[in-house]
């Protein structure tokens, strides 16, 4: 009794000293009530327990009779208000930051109808070419860059011009940072959006059209010809198969369901609707797609059957270069000869997985590169060309080694958006001279006005054979065309100077570039047929494999 007494007592005092304290409960669904504390028999306090307990003789069940509660000083309470106003406002930021940062990751890629018309082709020398135009390039500051200066960061990621250009493009507010003029010596900071207005110049691809294999409401099936990218990268935007074949066949939102390297050439598979493009590449993903490849090796080839099981490790994104290492990812191809002509062999590849360059990468641990493979046939991997994954040096020694011999050749950094390549020419030059006289700032020199008319003779003429061919019944016709389906929008037979745009700041306008060789052009590697549940494509064989084949004077 007595302790019934001194707790009873406690509660009077509690309510004459605090005239009846306001405390706020919450209860389990997040709503609150102002709260007596006799309208409890339990109160928690700074004790040791965690509640009163009134003992007695008799047992007592200890357990309270409502939800118990808190007490909270009313200066805590308004500190978390405060806090959650905070981080609600904290929150909203966040989600503004996300939607804008999606905006424009969406917007990056341009595929609309504004960034369609920003340009147009014309054909030269069998060359597909691209007029100049501006573009807006933007990049996230990556996390390596974070403190350091704008200037420096462009000096030596973006080696294509020198650091003087960068700087006047800095002073001049066509390189931003969060589309604020800065000064040079602004120093990164995370998510900071880099972006530089430039007068672009894309590379030529050849003039090759591509062809249709299968067209219907739910996929397109193209066979690509060799040089050209699938998608914008690099230095590569117009002169990408999804840009041709929105610009010139209407052709557009079509989703990419696998890729190929822009050397190869060969079948694309394309959805023309989420669902179709979702199903084809889980068909890919769970290796239920079966393909087949064509490739001309160095030497003899093996007549049985090969299997290459080596597992493959990407060196370097950045460049795009991978090497056999045990560190790698499994990958298995099968190779089988075809034919063999004395120098070269023809052989069917059958990859069971997919990794990057794996045909390649396994052909030259076999000893038998692709004859014409920029990379993977190069003594650069040392004498014997990386032949049993021997190198002899280090991977930055060997990135090192690759960007010093083919900074200037067109296969580097192309296969995806490398930085390094975001303004790098690819082409070797001819002469650095100025273009002062008028012509195609492609790059291709000067043609004298004989060449011209002699080269636009040609090109009627070759006009005036397509026309004949397309009056014949389509089932004569050699080739199918995107176009023949679609009504296509061809390019300019001839270059149109009135269509070229000069920038008098533009390093590029300045310096005369040669065109690709046939050879720059093409590898011997071919996706030939491509087989999936309920659907099988399949493309014509190029040149290079037939077994009679022998190399021209223009390689």
């Amino acid at each position: 009794m007595k302790n019934i007494k001194w707790s009873i007592n406690n509660l009077n005092m509690a309510e004459t000293s605090s005239q009846r304290i306001s405390c706020i409960r919450y209860t389990q669904f997040g709503n609150n009530r102002e709260l007596d504390p006799s309208d409890s028999i339990f109160v928690f306090k700074k004790t040791f327990s965690d509640y009163e307990e009134l003992s007695s003789d008799n047992e007592v069940d200890l357990k309270p009779l409502r939800e118990t509660t808190i007490v909270v000083p009313p200066q805590a309470s308004k500190i978390t208000e405060k806090r959650k106003v905070e981080d609600a406002d904290a929150n909203k930021d966040l989600k503004k930051a996300k939607l804008e940062t999606k905006a424009l990751k969406a917007k990056r890629p341009g595929f609309t109808d504004e960034r369609y018309n920003e340009t147009s082709y014309y054909v030269e020398n069998g060359l597909r070419k691209v007029y100049p135009y501006y573009f807006t390039f933007t990049t996230f500051t990556k996390g390596r860059w974070v403190g350091e200066k704008i200037l420096e960061v462009f000096a030596r990621e973006f080696r294509a011009h020198p650091a003087e250009e960068y700087e006047r493009c800095i002073r001049a507010g066509t390189l931003t940072v969060n589309y604020q003029k800065v000064d040079v010596d602004y120093r990164l900071r995370h998510n900071d959006l880099l972006a530089n207005v430039v007068h672009r110049h894309e590379v030529p691809v050849t003039s090759e059209p591509i062809t249709v294999i299968h067209m219907d409401e739910d996929v397109v099936v193209v066979n690509k010809p060799a040089s050209i990218p699938v998608h914008p990268c690099g230095r590569y935007r117009h002169n990408t198969v999804v840009f041709i074949l929105a610009k010139e066949y209407n052709l557009k939102n079509l989703r990419t369901i696998h890729r190929l390297d822009r050397l190869t050439s060969g079948i694309l598979l394309f959805g023309r609707t989420p669902k179709k493009a979702r199903q084809m590449e889980h068909q890919i993903r769970n290796r239920q797609v079966h393909k087949q490849y064509v490739c001309r090796v160095e030497g003899e080839f093996p007549e049985e059957e090969i299997i290459c099981s080596e597992a493959i490790e990407v060196v370097s994104y950045k460049i795009g270069v991978c090497k056999i290492s045990d560190k790698g990812k499994d990958c298995i191809t099968k190779f089988k000869r075809l034919s063999y002509n004395g120098k070269s062999s023809v052989v069917l590849c059958k990859p069971q997985t997919g990794r990057m360059h794996q045909i390649r990468v396994h052909l030259q641990y076999l000893g038998y590169p692709v004859v014409n493979d920029p990379l993977y046939n190069h003594v650069v991997f040392g004498p014997h060309k990386g032949k049993g994954g021997n190198i002899g040096k280090t991977d930055e020694e060997l990135v090192s080694d690759l960007i010093s011999i083919h900074n200037a050749e067109n296969w580097l950094g192309m296969e995806g958006d490398s930085e390094m390549s975001l303004f790098k020419p690819k082409l070797d030059l001819d002469d650095r001279i100025s273009s002062d006289k008028e012509g195609s700032p492609s790059s291709t020199p000067s043609l004298s006005e004989d060449d011209q008319q002699s080269q636009q003779q040609q090109q009627q003429q070759q006009q005036q054979q397509q026309q004949g061919h397309q009056s014949q019944p389509q089932t004569q016709l050699l080739k199918v065309t995107v176009g023949t389906q679609t009504g296509s929008e061809p390019p300019d037979s001839i270059f149109a100077n009135e269509k070229v745009s000069i920038d008098p700041h533009c390093y590029e306008c300045k310096v005369k570039y040669r065109d690709p060789k046939p050879s720059d052009l093409v590898m011997y590697l071919h996706a030939w047929r491509y087989c999936g549940p309920g659907w099988e494509y399949e493309t014509p064989l190029p040149t290079w494999a037939a077994s009679d084949w022998a190399p021209t004077d223009d390689r």
